[in-house]
């Protein structure tokens, strides 16, 4: 049996595909990704919804039951506990679906990013 591959071209794609409490769920945290990180660009990379800003910050996809956040492995030194109860394997943190998601957690994650993404494009950004 063949099945075919959906090749997303915008968030709002990928966030439609959802039933509607996953979709709130899923503009909540794109909503304080935005809040953190306001010059950053919506895109699609590896078919998940992602910002760059001097490069890729983050990503975020819906499962079964959690949401999962990714590339941003490098805040759990220095956000230490309070995102160890969400991490999952390959460094990335996984947000149960039946919780609140922490967004001021989140969004302190990705101003971390966006400050590890200018240090790096040093003074070109």
């Amino acid at each position: 049996m063949k099945s075919e591959k959906v090749n997303f071209t915008s968030i709002d794609e990928y966030i439609a595909t959802f039933p509607a409490e996953v979709r709130n769920i899923l503009e909540d945290l794109r909503a304080a990704i935005h809040a953190a990180a306001p010059g950053a660009q919506e895109k699609i990379s590896y078919q998940m919804p992602a910002f760059a800003l001097h490069g890729n910050l983050v990503y975020f996809a819906a499962w079964k039951n959690h949401v999962g956040l990714y590339g941003a492995s490098s805040a759990l030194r220095e956000f230490g506990d309070e995102l160890a109860v969400y991490a999952g394997p390959k460094g990335n943190y996984q947000f149960p679906l039946d919780q609140p998601l922490p967004l001021e957690l989140i969004g302190r994650v990705v101003r971390f990013r966006v400050a590890e993404n200018l240090k790096k494009a040093g003074p070109k950004a």
